[in-house]
């Protein structure tokens, strides 16, 4: 049965997939898991709860539009053609349209702003995970030069909804949205300047935040493999503590505290 709006998949795609398996076993514990399902040799990445994405070489077309390594996350929708053509009549741009034998169907999509994502319809159901638990994903956060008309195309295109906001001050509201009584993530507008450690622009892009047990270990862990912090560790409302980080290839990603109970 379809589930459209959920994040089943997260796919890095990095420029020594070899290197990002051994940083994040080390990191977050995922375990690489080779398989061929699909047709072609590919590597997982394996939690506690199961598989929860993957890692692959960044395509070389994806190289001339200019994108450097990133994170990719695979939201599911009922028909991925017909969200397609969704995205396009809403502004959206569609890279990549294909068909992956025994796995499902999905399109690699930019928002109206420049944010890239994938959406999925899977061959066969896929187990949810609890999101709340060491090794998963649990807070996906859009980076945007206009988060409102963010929110307003994935309302339309994922389904879903607004959860209230927090008021940033100088950089205005933080938009939260989810779906039916979970919160999924937030969308802020980027202030003008907003730069990574190395001074360039940050594009409109996600950020995917993984649950660990220890977040000063799991810090010292990637620090001392390569990686750069962007921004903290630093508390969050809710209780929760966080980091923003650059893995050894550039990849952005996040590490949180569980949630409270």
């Amino acid at each position: 049965m379809s589930d459209p709006g959920r994040f089943v998949w997260y796919e890095l795609l990095t420029s020594d997939p070899a290197a990002a398996q051994a940083f994040y076993a080390d990191v977050v514990g995922w375990r690489p898991e080779a398989t061929t399902a699909g047709g072609a040799p590919y590597t997982m990445f394996v939690g506690p709860q199961g598989p929860v994405g993957g890692v692959t070489a960044l395509p070389a077309a994806a190289q001339q539009l200019g994108a450097s390594p990133y994170w990719q996350a695979n939201v599911e929708v009922a028909d991925v053609d017909a969200t397609v053509a969704l995205v396009e009549q809403l502004g959206g741009k569609v890279y990549v349209r294909e068909t992956v034998p025994d796995i499902g169907r999905f399109a690699v999509i930019a928002d109206p702003q420049g944010a890239v994502l994938a959406v999925f319809t899977p061959a066969t159901a896929m187990p949810s995970h609890d999101a709340r638990q060491p090794g998963e994903i649990g807070w996906h956060e859009l980076y945007t030069t206009d988060n409102h008309a963010a929110l307003a195309f994935y309302q339309r295109v994922a389904g879903w909804e607004p959860k209230g906001s927090v008021d940033l001050g100088p950089m205005g509201a933080y938009l939260l949205w989810g779906r039916g009584a979970a919160q999924l993530g937030g969308m802020m507008t980027m202030p003008p300047g907003m730069t990574t450690p190395d001074g360039r622009p940050v594009p409109p892009s996600w950020m995917y935040y993984v649950v660990v047990a220890d977040l000063d270990a799991a810090l010292a862990r990637a620090t001392a493999r390569g990686a750069r912090v962007i921004n903290g560790p630093m508390p969050v409302p809710g209780g929760q503590r966080v980091v923003l980080l650059l893995d050894p290839q550039g990849a952005a990603f996040a590490l949180t505290t569980p949630p409270a109970a």
